[in-house]
């Protein structure tokens, strides 16, 4: 252990931990812009500089060590001093244009230069802007980057797909996409991570919202909002609700009185797609073709892209499966406009996701298939979401539960959980088991696939065959997963991939909290909710065995194979281009 004293408060703390860290753990806050644990700790932003006691230079807080008798100060005159002309010197290449920003009022440099009490610069203005393509997902300002460097840390160190790097030199240094290329021409996953990560808003989502207006305020459509799984989990963050205030009734009700028609669950969406991957994947391990085992997941879009640039022998190996909000648009505009009675061509179908990459997957050509143009016609954030309930002026604290809507108002437990890591591979489990031999499960009883953990294997035993299966997040980590099934180091039957550390919980449209991660958090909240479900098993929803008894006939009908399914082979990423 180490002893020493910051801002005249001696504490002891773990030798080879740094300054910042101590503070940290002192609950003493040291302002910080570039620093991300074991990720980013270069001190580039030069905010965390603290003043050691008996030396004339300050130091950078972040990756500087503790030592025995240290005696620091980190808000000192010399310290403010420092700290205010790096962060005027950031703000002097920095548009400032908080007004319009969608980072305003959750931004590390507008809080920081605030509690400095910064109103006017000492230094000429000089911001860069670069032209960017504003139909990509993913935006990129340049005028607003502060060159970080969190980007070009997240994407390597975690993802591991190298989209952003440095790019010039001196003054006019800068961050760009890698390689002199534009984004469109990237390999980008669009799994939003340097999004999340970015502490402005340098990088954020393209904005839909406008499209989702105009839609409620044409009084030809028929609007209908799905919500993902992960977003029940997430959404109260931001407009001050706990995890059990904030509830899908509520959300609801928001979306009554923002002037939706209709308001359905992902959840039934991920019990279809457990009916359909469920039945393919036993249908896979008879064939026991060495071309399409293991089967992949592929409900996470960020991962199908992933697997087309950067392993495109591989494809075959994705389940045929369409996520599970595409399945869900599919039948809104067959099964349940039929039901409601309704023109499907009028039907105007938004999925509220905590997803960047279902932006580009709602416009693959070949995904639509229910005949009414686009089968989900935008996709927004859970932070868009926030943002439209603050511009429709909802008051939260009036919000109520309301029942979702008919005639596929039933989830279960297990659609829940696929917004966390292993939840997609844990309901696909419970309703293979039972397709296999005519029983359910204990619900829990593949609950050792659960955990943060970046990859984890099982095996379980179904009807005396032993299944072995992997689970993964996040893409570095799926790179020296399918290294490992490559090289024959390892073996699989199947393999659930989430291109976001955590699952959809930590995914890229979530809301965001610089410097914390919220995956496992979520996570939790959406495997309380599986336990108190009174059902918990995909094949035992109601409205699931009716839509098959109606409209369906069985999975991987005729039909089902016509909506439910995809062509993974049907369109290419940029890589595939070339």
């Amino acid at each position: 252990m180490v002893t020493l004293t910051i801002d005249h408060h001696q504490i002891e703390v773990s030798e080879g931990i740094t300054i910042l860290e101590a503070a940290k753990q002192n609950h003493i806050n040291i302002p910080h812009l570039c620093y991300l644990k074991d990720i980013n700790e270069i001190g580039a932003c030069r905010i965390c500089m603290v003043e050691v006691e008996g030396k004339d230079k300050l130091v950078t807080s972040c990756n500087t060590q503790v030592q025995e008798g240290m005696v620091l100060y980190t808000n000192s005159p010399k310290v403010r001093e420092t700290r205010r002309m790096n962060v005027e010197l950031l703000l002097s290449q920095h548009d400032c244009e908080c007004a319009y920003c969608s980072r305003s009022g959750n931004c590390s440099l507008q809080t920081i230069a605030n509690d400095l009490g910064i109103t006017s610069l000492n230094y000429e203005k000089d911001v860069t802007y670069t032209p960017w393509n504003k139909a990509f997902p993913l935006q990129r300002e340049s005028n607003k980057c502060i060159k970080c460097m969190r980007c070009i840390q997240i994407c390597d160190k975690v993802q591991n797909l190298n989209v952003w790097d440095v790019c010039s030199t001196g003054s006019r240094t800068t961050v760009n996409v890698s390689l002199n290329r534009k984004i469109e021409e990237a390999d980008c996953s669009l799994c939003g991570q340097c999004i999340t990560h970015c502490p402005v808003n340098g990088l954020h989502t393209r904005d839909d919202t406008e499209i989702v207006f105009d839609a409620l305020n044409d009084p030809d459509k028929i609007c209908i909002a799905q919500i993902a799984p992960a977003v029940r989990a997430a959404w109260g963050e931001s407009v001050g609700l706990s995890r059990d205030q904030a509830t899908v009734g509520k959300m609801a009700c928001a979306l009554r009185r923002m002037g939706v028609d209709y308001v359905f669950d992902t959840d039934f969406g991920a019990d279809l797609t457990i009916m359909e991957e469920a039945s393919e994947f036993i249908e896979r391990l008879k064939r026991a073709d060495s071309n399409e085992m293991p089967m992949f997941t592929s409900c996470c879009p960020g991962w199908v892209r992933f697997l087309k640039s950067q392993y495109p022998d591989m494809i075959s190996h994705l389940s045929t499966s369409k996520s599970p909000h595409q399945m869900f648009g599919a039948i809104i505009k067959t099964y349940v406009a039929e039901k409601l009675g309704v023109d499907p061509d009028k039907i105007f179908v938004m999925s509220i996701m905590p997803c960047v990459a279902k932006k580009h997957e709602c416009d693959i050509p070949n995904i639509n298939d229910a005949g009414a143009g686009k089968d989900v016609d935008v996709v927004i954030t859970t932070r868009e979401f926030v943002r439209m309930l603050r511009a429709e002026h909802v008051a939260i604290e009036t919000l109520c539960d309301e029942p979702l809507d008919q005639p596929v108002s039933h989830a279960s437990g297990a659609g829940v959980i696929f917004g966390a890591t292993g939840g997609v591979m844990e309901a696909a489990l419970r309703s293979a088991y039972y397709f296999v031999t005519g029983n359910n499960p204990d619900a829990d009883m593949f609950e050792s696939v659960r955990g943060m953990e970046g990859c984890k294997a099982q095996s379980f035993i179904i009807n005396g065959q032993r299944l072995s299966c992997a689970v993964v997040s996040g893409l570095g980590n799926t790179r020296k997963l399918i290294e490992a099934i490559c090289k024959g180091d390892v073996h699989y039957d199947f393999v659930e991939v989430m291109a976001c550390p955590g699952g959809c919980s930590g995914g890229g449209g979530q809301p965001i909290h610089d410097g914390k991660e919220m995956a496992a958090v979520r996570a939790n909240a959406l495997y309380q909710l599986d336990k108190h479900e009174a059902i918990r098993h995909s094949h035992e929803n109601p409205d699931i065995q009716k839509l098959y008894q109606e409209y369906l006939e069985h999975p991987l009908s005729e039909k089902a194979e016509k909506l439910l399914h995809t062509d993974h082979f049907g369109w290419d990423m940029p890589s595939q281009k070339n």
